[in-house]
């Protein structure tokens, strides 16, 4: 995380949201064996400027990512778009050995992903389609591990009450149980919850998942997850794709 969370609150200060939004990063960390950076920046206050682009160059080659997912520069949010924005300025640079010499250049240059969003101008572009239909359990865990977010302060936004009662609570943050038998139109009626948002996907995108999957298991793909290819990283062949995304 580019921010450290701290404006994501209603109620709490926001030192008080950093400190917690930074306890439930790591409690999905634990969850998922992963490590979760999170950068002291200020929510509402990320810009693209040359000093935090030098911090990303050296952070990206310190990793030494195959892979950067990322925004998309023409998302909603300000933080959003700059990071979007400095994955982007950062790309070319990060092969640069006289720019940030003190971390040794990358010979070639990551993939970078956006992931995939509804905004219009310009339109998402699904170079990239997969099925995550046995990974959504893992997913609406993760969601429900990030309290002080999903269950406080998307909610306030939206002027939605939350139900009492855990597993009231997290049937709420699901949303509607999308089966088998349930149809691409009435996913894409369906006003909120986490489970449809990823059908959502799905749904949106059925002509590509059949041309991935074939017909058979395409068609029957309730969960999904799009990405677009930025052409600022490394550019993928077909059989590239099938490496990068072997699911």
């Amino acid at each position: 995380s580019m921010c450290n969370g701290n404006g994501g609150h209603h109620i709490m200060t926001p030192e008080e949201t950093s400190k917690r939004r930074y306890g439930e990063s790591q409690a999905v960390a634990k969850l998922l064996g992963i490590t979760y950076d999170v950068w002291d920046i200020d929510d509402c206050t990320l810009v693209a400027d040359l000093e935090t682009r030098r911090k990303l160059i050296r952070y990206i080659r310190e990793f030494n990512p195959d892979m950067i997912i990322a925004h998309r520069p023409n998302d909603y949010h300000a933080d959003h778009r700059a990071s979007g924005q400095l994955v982007q300025d950062a790309s070319y640079i990060l092969t640069v050995p006289h720019e940030c010499p003190e971390v040794p250049a990358m010979r070639f240059m990551p993939v970078i992903v956006y992931s995939e969003d509804r905004f219009t101008n310009p339109p998402f572009r699904p170079d990239v389609v997969v099925d995550v239909d046995d990974e959504i359990d893992m997913k609406l865990k993760i969601a429900d591990i990030n309290v002080s977010q999903v269950y406080e302060w998307l909610p306030y936004t939206y002027g939605e009450t939350v139900p009492e009662g855990k597993e009231e609570r997290f049937a709420w943050l699901k949303g509607m149980d999308v089966t088998a038998d349930t149809t691409d139109e009435e996913v894409m009626q369906a006003e909120r919850g986490y489970a449809p948002r990823y059908a959502k996907i799905a749904a949106r995108f059925r002509k590509e998942l059949i041309e991935k999957y074939g017909e058979e298991k395409g068609s029957k793909v309730r969960f999904a997850e799009a990405y677009e290819i930025c052409e600022y990283g490394k550019q993928l062949t077909q059989e590239q794709v099938k490496e990068y995304f072997p699911f």
